[in-house]
């Protein structure tokens, strides 16, 4: 399995890269947005995930390793093909992603050119359920100094879930004694 490619893009042909390593071996590879906007002829290190057809052998590109981890999740769903799950990463960040997965949002996914409702709502169903149980992806998605603030909400009373939904409502420039005091506010409001 190829699982990383070091190298230089050598052409742009639509989403499709043509990417040589320093050995000269050159990779087409389907690339996710950030990439097509490169020059050519500049270093680029991508995670791929091979498909394996009995036509074709096909290369998905990702900038890390969160989008292949969630491309890997997309495709385990029944009736959510690899081209599916690389439109969705293409036209998502991981956070935004996560967000719509959490807050039930058939809309964020409807946006995605070929996804009708049906297949949104399934995404949905099923990622929940797998961010839940197995993975526990939102905390992938924290850094460090959101993990320390989730964790003193917490300690202070909040639920995880609860913390993590206050966290996305506060801005994320403050510092870290900014974010707990802005979360103790929002556990303070009559509004919460």
């Amino acid at each position: 399995m190829i699982g990383k490619i070091k190298g230089n893009l050598l052409e742009l042909d639509g989403n499709v890269g043509l990417l040589e390593t320093k050995d000269g071996i050159s990779y087409e590879v389907l690339l996710p947005p950030f990439f097509l906007s490169q020059k050519l002829n500049t270093q680029i290190e991508i995670y791929t995930y091979l498909q394996v057809r009995d036509d074709a052998h096909i290369l998905f590109g990702f900038e890390n390793k969160k989008q292949k981890e969630l491309f890997k999740l997309l495709i385990g769903i029944s009736g959510v093909g690899p081209k599916t799950a690389f439109s969705i990463i293409s036209f998502s960040q991981e956070d935004e992603l996560v967000n719509a997965v959490q807050e039930n949002s058939v809309e964020y996914f409807s946006k995605v050119p070929g996804l009708g409702k049906k297949t949104a709502m399934k995404i949905i169903l099923e990622l929940s359920q797998k961010f839940k149980q197995e993975f526990q992806l939102e905390k992938m998605f924290l850094s460090e100094d959101d993990k320390t603030v989730v964790d003193v909400l917490v300690s202070l009373g909040y639920k995880s879930k609860e913390a993590k939904q206050v966290l996305s409502k506060i801005p994320k420039n403050l510092s870290v004694e900014e974010k707990i005091k802005e979360g103790l506010r929002y556990a303070s409001s009559p509004s919460k």
